[in-house]
């Protein structure tokens, strides 16, 4: 069965975060200001077991999710990843997992996570100038391990890795060209995407926002690029060749050019609660259910009338006014 929300779109993709914790404090999304050493992170009670996590999965793929990304916070600095990665290969229908990660500590989880049962990474990192990703981690960390980490899960054949860059004006838009020259003829893909308002705390304005467009454009202009067709229905990157045979860069522009209405993707908080938009700005508690002893059915009827009732479409609404403004979950929670 195939669940359909109101604006008659399947759920396909889970997102599924598992700590609300990482080890860098990147500007744009947990700054120190907000996030510093006395912020108080969820206690572990609060989030969801393993055991809680693959449950739901199960639950998802019998109303059509067939793909699971993994991701934070930092999935990584949870205890024994690899051990629901090896969960989740399990449950049945699921056939495409992936985990989002800053690559920090990937070069000693990569063989492990692939022999578990992940298909695929994608590393963020926003710059490839080491001054300039530095400020923007804010924890000092080096652009050198991030490319470390990306070697190691190329090596343990978690490819072709994606890398997500967020271009912000002001922040790093100088870095979209270095960023393009470094990742040609890698057989990685660099994707770079609209800095967006995610969460209340990253002073979100439109005016910071670099267009896909410009981005297009700019790159282009060094290296023409030529548009290729989706790899699937509901893909939210624009996927172009290098002319030249270099490879394929994509650019996702939720704010340019909104994709809400191809829009496939579930989100599960760390502490259990369901969003259906990475905007949201109010979850629907499934820990509550599961720890009440809820069983299965009361489960999947829980899902099938959240997505049903779905209607979400913020980022075709979104205005310079409003966004600032209008509650919404922060990233750390619900990842990407």
């Amino acid at each position: 069965m195939t669940t359909r929300d109101a604006l008659d779109r399947p759920i396909r993709d889970l997102r599924i975060s598992v700590t609300d914790r990482c080890n860098f404090r990147c500007v744009y999304c947990m700054p120190k200001e907000l996030f510093g050493s006395d912020h108080a992170f969820l206690p572990r009670s609060e989030i969801l077991s393993f055991e809680e996590i693959t449950r739901l999965a199960r639950i998802f793929a019998d109303q059509g999710v067939t793909k699971v990304r993994v991701t934070g916070g930092e999935p990584l600095v949870r205890s024994d990843i690899e051990q629901l990665i090896a969960m989740l290969a399990e449950t049945p229908g699921i056939d495409d997992i992936t985990l989002t990660t800053n690559a920090a500590l990937l070069p000693g989880k990569a063989e492990a996570l692939r022999d578990a049962g992940l298909n695929r990474v994608t590393v963020s990192l926003d710059a490839i100038d080491d001054d300039v990703f530095r400020r923007i981690n804010d924890v000092d960390y080096p652009v050198a391990k991030v490319l470390d980490g990306i070697q190691a899960g190329a090596e343990a054949g978690l490819g072709p890795i994606k890398i997500n860059a967020v271009v912000k004006r002001g922040m790093n838009e100088q870095q979209v060209l270095p960023m393009a020259e470094h990742f040609r003829g890698s057989g990685h893909i660099l994707r770079f995407i609209e800095f967006m308002d995610v969460g209340n705390s990253n002073g979100w304005e439109l005016a910071e926002v670099v267009s896909a467009r410009e981005i297009r454009d700019t790159i282009h202009a060094a290296w023409p690029i030529e548009a290729l067709d989706p790899n699937y229905t509901g893909e939210v990157a624009s996927r172009y060749a290098y002319q030249d045979g270099a490879g394929e860069v994509g650019i996702i522009a939720s704010v340019s050019e909104p994709f809400c209405g191809t829009c496939t993707r579930a989100r599960l908080s760390a502490q259990g609660e369901l969003y259906t938009c990475l905007f949201g700005a109010r979850g629907h508690d499934f820990r509550h259910l599961l720890r009440r002893g809820a069983d299965d059915a009361e489960l999947a009827e829980f899902l099938y009338a959240v997505w049903t009732g779905r209607a979400d479409r913020y980022s075709e609404e979104r205005t310079a006014e409003t966004a600032p403004v209008r509650p919404k979950v922060e990233m750390s929670h619900i990842g990407g």
